[in-house]
C-alpha cells in the first residue's frame, strides 16, 4: 500500500540521520521527496532510488524559505506535508551560553517551523489537504544540563503546534509534533558506550532509537489514518519521557 501516492512531501534535514530516515519512509509510501539541507541530501535520494528534488537551504533564514516555496512552486506546483526535522543543538552550560549561540539555536529549531507555515500552509488551503509534522525532542522532559537553549526552542515547538494547529484545522490540515529520543545517528556515533547505555537504561525499551524508529510516527501523522489528529505530541523515546 502507498497511502501517500501523489502527495508531495518536504523534510528538512533530509541529508542524514532521523530526517533521512523520515524522507525514506514518506517515499516508500509514495510520496514524491522535495529534499532540504545545508548540502545535496544525494545519499538520500539514492537511497530513495527514484527523482527527488535537493535543495540547500538555510532554514533559519525567511529569504531562504522564499526561494524554496518559489522553486517547488515551479517544479511541483503544490506542497502537501511539511516535516520540520533539521537542528542545531550544540551542549553549552549558562556560563557559557552566549546570545548568539541561544539566537542560532531559536532560529533554526523554532523560527524554521513557522517560516515553513508562513510559505506552505497557503499552498495546502488552496487545496483543503495537509499536514505539517514538527520535531520537538523528549529532552523537555528529562534531566539534561547543558541544554536549555535547545529545551526552550523544543518546548516552543509544542506551542507553535498546539496554536497553529486551532488556526487551519477548518482547511483539512493538521499540526503535530513528534518528541524522539536520543536515537542512533552519526550526530551521537561519538557517544562513549556507557553514555548510550545511560540512555537507554532509562527507558522501558531497552536498546537506542534507531532513525525508523522516528520515522514511523511521522508517516503515520502525514497519512490519512490521522486525519482525526491535531495539535498533539507523539514522544517516540521507549518510555523514557514522564509526564509529571
Amino acid at each position: 500500500m502507498r497511502p501517500l501516492e501523489g502527495r508531495v512531501a518536504i523534510v528538512t534535514g533530509a541529508a542524514q540521520g532521523i530526517g533521512r530516515a523520515i524522507a525514506v519512509k514518506l517515499a516508500e509510501q509514495g510520496a514524491e521527496l522535495v529534499l532540504v539541507d545545508q548540502k545535496v541530501s544525494s545519499e538520500t535520494a539514492e537511497e530513495i532510488g527514484r527523482r527527488t528534488m535537493s535543495l540547500v537551504v538555510d532554514v533559519s533564514s525567511d529569504d531562504g524559505w522564499a526561494r524554496m516555496a518559489k522553486d517547488v512552486d515551479q517544479e511541483h506546483g503544490r506542497v502537501d506535508i511539511v516535516v520540520n526535522n533539521a537542528a542545531y543543538y550544540p551542549h553549552a552550560l549558562l556560563e557559557d551560553l552566549t546570545f548568539d549561540i541561544w539566537h542560532r539555536t531559536i532560529a533554526v529549531n523554532l523560527d524554521a517551523c513557522f517560516l515553513s507555515a508562513k510559505y506552505f500552509i497557503p499552498m495546502m488551503r488552496k487545496r483543503t489537504w495537509g499536514r505539517m509534522v514538527n520535531i520537538s525532542s523528549n529532552s523537555i522532559g528529562t534531566n539534561s544540563k547543558g541544554m536549555s537553549h535547545y529545551m526552550a526552542s523544543k518546548m516552543g515547538i509544542l506551542g507553535f503546534t498546539r496554536g497553529l494547529a486551532n488556526e487551519v484545522a477548518d482547511d483539512g490540515i493538521t499540526v503535530n509534533a513528534v518528541l524522539p529520543a536520543i536515537t542512533n545517528t552519526a550526530a551521537t556515533a561519538g557517544m562513549p558506550e556507557e553514555a548510550r547505555r545511560s540512555v537507554w537504561q532509562q527507558q522501558a525499551i531497552q536498546r537506542f532509537a534507531e532513525p525508523m524508529d522516528i520515522a514511523g510516527p511521522v508517516a503515520f501523522l502525514c497519512g490519512n489514518d490521522a486525519a482525526f489528529i491535531t495539535g498533539q505530541s507523539i514522544v517516540a523515546d521507549g518510555g523514557m519521557y514522564k509526564i509529571s
